[in-house]
């Protein structure tokens, strides 16, 4: 009898080593499947995410213009932990929008999408209205690398929410996990993509420098290269960066609003056929955008005006 029973035992510990094999077989089976999904997933939401990605880098490459030599690195760093802390927020809230309230991104996509259109029209306003009349400019104040930083944060925090809202379309409709894990992989890619970039663009005299004292006269000439074209890349991208702002925040607005969409791709269809479509398209989201930003430069400076006379009676 304990024989039998003994037997009896190790038939059941049998059994379940070979369920806990099988079970194990499957799960190992779905990781790869998820990771298999996953992947596809990251890399369909990176090439979504491409054009707004280079206004990102655009715009906070330009940011970080002004700032003195040594300080470049320390803003980029400072920006780059914003950029993190802005993704920490938006993934989970993307999330939690997603399930409960999904008809609210696009409202408030299209309020981020305001607000750049109106920074934008402000430094064009800036740079414009700030000149002596004489023809010589008003002398400049120091730079304010903590302003910088913030801006470029707050900027940043738009620009991120477009991509998120771009991942969370391209994971719509699988599980909650997957939608998860994609949008942490996207977020975290962009920004050690963008930041990494950003700090080798503003380093670049730096590089030109070290390479005009290397032996080799390849070295030394491509050094000179790189000093003389560093302060034009720099002036690109700052106006790049502006225009970013319009065309980043044009076409979100323009997205919004289903009539505008349709017109205008009917317009650039009208116009020049599919192969001008982008250019148009981009053009007309630029325009929209620079007149919704001056329109509410416009009216915050009138409210000011009202205001101004009432505290003062």
């Amino acid at each position: 009898m304990a024989a039998a029973g003994l037997l009896m035992l190790l038939d059941d510990i049998a059994t379940i080593l070979d369920d806990v094999a099988v079970m194990s077989k499957m799960a190992a089976r779905k990781s790869a499947a998820m990771a298999d999904d996953v992947a596809v997933l990251s890399k369909v939401a990176a090439q979504k995410t491409a054009g707004v990605l280079g206004d990102d880098l655009a715009l906070n490459a330009q940011q970080v213009t002004g700032v003195s030599a040594q300080r470049e690195i320390p803003v980029v760093w400072a920006v780059a932990k914003g950029s993190l802390v802005n993704k920490l927020v938006l993934v989970p809230l993307a999330l939690l929008i997603s399930a409960l309230l999904p008809q609210a991104i696009t409202p408030l996509l299209m309020l981020g999408g305001a607000f750049l259109c109106y920074e934008g029209a402000e430094k064009i306003l800036h740079k414009l209205l700030h000149q002596d009349h004489a023809g010589h400019a008003e002398p400049q104040a120091p730079t304010d690398e903590k302003t910088k930083v913030r801006g470029a944060i707050r900027t940043d925090f738009i620009l991120s929410a477009e991509i998120i809202a771009i991942t969370l379309g391209v994971v719509e409709g699988h599980d909650l996990t997957r939608q998860a894990v994609v949008l942490g992989i996207v977020a975290l890619a962009m920004t050690v993509f963008v930041y990494g970039l950003v700090a080798g663009i503003v380093k670049l005299d730096d590089l030109g420098l070290w390479l005009t004292q290397r032996a080799s006269a390849a070295a030394r000439a491509s050094g000179r290269a790189i000093l003389a074209l560093a302060p034009w890349l720099m002036k690109a991208l700052s106006v790049l960066g502006t225009a970013a702002m319009f065309l980043v925040g044009g076409g979100i607005i323009v997205h919004g609003v289903a009539s505008l969409h349709h017109g205008l791709q009917d317009l650039a269809a009208s116009l020049t056929g599919n192969a001008g479509n982008f250019f148009v398209n981009n053009l007309g989201n630029a325009l929209v955008g620079l007149a919704l930003g001056l329109c509410i430069v416009g009216v915050l400076a009138a409210l000011k005006r009202l205001r101004g006379p009432s505290r003062a009676s």
